[in-house]
């Protein structure tokens, strides 16, 4: 999925304004600072005239800036350096950790958008990259997972 992709379902899932979206990236770096028109331009379609690209570095501050509106942000603890590269896995455990959502929410997550997904699959996605058991997250199944939470979020 490209990061506009996910920008569009977070958004759309818990309704932010543009104002919020540029406030959530704004959270996880004060350096980074984002307008309106920045943030329509990361919404628009691939197709349509102003469209920009939401980089892997400011999905990761983006999601990032979720995690602290939603749990707060952690005392004493170092920054930790923004992702230069954020896949599936990436995402998926960022929401998880945001939304503080254990195994059985996950299944529940999957399975309210039509696909069935075992305890082995889903931890198989949570492993580090080098572990023999680790899986990649495809985009299809971050759609489902995206399409599940907005489900839960926002009601049936």
């Amino acid at each position: 999925m490209i990061n506009n992709d996910v920008l569009r379902s977070v958004r759309y899932m818990l309704d932010l304004s543009d104002a919020h979206v540029a406030n959530l990236v704004e959270m996880a770096d004060p350096s980074v600072v984002l307008d309106r028109g920045d943030v329509q331009a990361f919404l628009r379609k691939e197709d349509e005239p102003g469209f920009a690209p939401f980089s892997d570095r400011l999905l990761g501050l983006f999601l990032d800036g979720l995690v602290i509106h939603f749990r707060g942000r952690q005392e004493g603890a170092t920054p930790r350096p923004p992702e230069k590269r954020v896949n599936n896995n990436a995402v998926l455990k960022k929401l998880r950790v945001a939304f503080e959502l254990k195994d059985t929410d996950l299944t529940e997550i999957f399975a309210s958008a039509g696909y069935a997904i075992s305890k082995p699959e889903l931890s198989a996605l949570f492993r580090q990259p080098g572990h023999k058991n680790f899986r990649l997250c495809g985009d299809q199944l971050l759609r489902y997972f995206l399409r599940g939470l907005t489900l839960r979020v926002r009601g049936g």
